[in-house]
C-alpha cells in the first residue's frame, strides 16, 4: 500500500484493521517484566492503556489511540517531517473534531514532539489540510510497516508455525485480529517458542496485551 509523502488520510487502511495489525505485532513482544515496570522510557512495539505505540529509540514515534466506538487517533513524528519546520505555520489540528485528546496533543505541539496527527471516524481518515509545497509529514516512514498487509503479514509469518497445514495460518490470524475476532488459545499455540535473537516468547504477556488491545474474543 503506498502512502503519499505527504501523507493522504486515504493511504491508511481502516482503523480496525491499522489497529488489529499493530496490536498483533505489538503484542509479541510483550513481557511481564516491562508491564510490571513502573514508568521509564519504552522502545519497539507495545500496548498498555493509552494505546499502541512504536518507538525506534530514534528517529520516529507514534501513538494509536481508541476513542470510543469506530474512532482512533494516530499521531507522532518521523524525522522526514517537515510540517515543524514549514516556513508557513501549520496547524495540525485544524478541523479536528472534539474528541481528541486535545490536552496531550497541544502538550507534544508545545515541545516541538509533533510532526502529524489523522483522526478516524465514520470508516474514514481525516487530517487537517496542509500547504501545497510541504513536501512530508512522516507518516510513510511512521505507518508504512503497518500500512503494507503484506509486510505484516511477512513479520506474523516469522513467529507461526503452520508447517503441519492443519488449522488456522498466519493469514487467518491476521485476518482475525483485523476483524477484532482473534481467539488467543489457538494462535498462542501456533506461535514458535522463541523470536530470532530475543529470547523466548512470554506467552502469558502476549496473550494479556491481546487482550488489552481488545482485538480477541473468547472461545465458544
Amino acid at each position: 500500500m503506498t502512502i503519499h509523502r505527504p501523507g493522504l488520510p486515504e493511504d491508511l487502511p481502516p482503523g480496525e484493521a491499522l489497529w488489529g495489525r499493530w496490536a498483533l505485532l505489538a503484542a509479541l513482544g510483550a513481557t511481564t517484566a516491562e508491564e510490571e515496570r513502573a514508568s521509564g522510557y519504552r522502545t519497539g512495539l507495545w500496548v498498555d492503556a493509552e494505546g499502541l505505540h512504536h518507538d525506534d529509540s530514534g528517529c520516529t514515534w507514534w501513538t494509536m489511540s481508541r476513542m470510543g466506538e469506530g474512532r482512533f487517533v494516530l499521531y507522532g513524528e518521523d524525522e522526514s517531517s517537515g510540517v515543524k519546520w514549514h516556513g508557513t505555520p501549520i496547524d495540525v489540528l485544524a478541523g479536528g473534531p472534539d474528541w481528541l485528546p486535545y490536552d496531550e496533543l497541544r502538550d507534544r505541539i508545545e515541545g516541538d514532539e509533533l510532526g502529524c496527527v489523522y483522526w478516524y471516524e465514520d470508516g474514514a481518515w481525516a487530517r487537517a489540510p496542509y500547504p501545497d509545497d510541504l513536501r512530508d509529514d512522516g507518516l510513510d516512514c511512521g505507518m508504512s510497516g503497518f500500512a503494507d498487509r503484506e509486510q505484516v503479514l511477512g513479520a506474523l509469518s516469522d513467529h507461526v508455525d503452520d508447517t503441519d497445514g492443519d488449522g488456522p495460518d498466519a493469514a487467518d490470524f491476521l485476518a482475525d485480529a483485523e476483524a477484532h475476532r482473534l481467539r488467543p488459545e489457538p494462535f498462542l499455540a501456533r506461535l514458535r517458542p522463541a523470536r530470532h535473537d530475543e529470547g523466548p516468547l512470554d506467552l502469558p504477556a502476549v496473550a494479556r496485551a491481546l487482550a488489552l488491545a481488545g482485538v480477541t474474543v473468547s472461545a465458544r
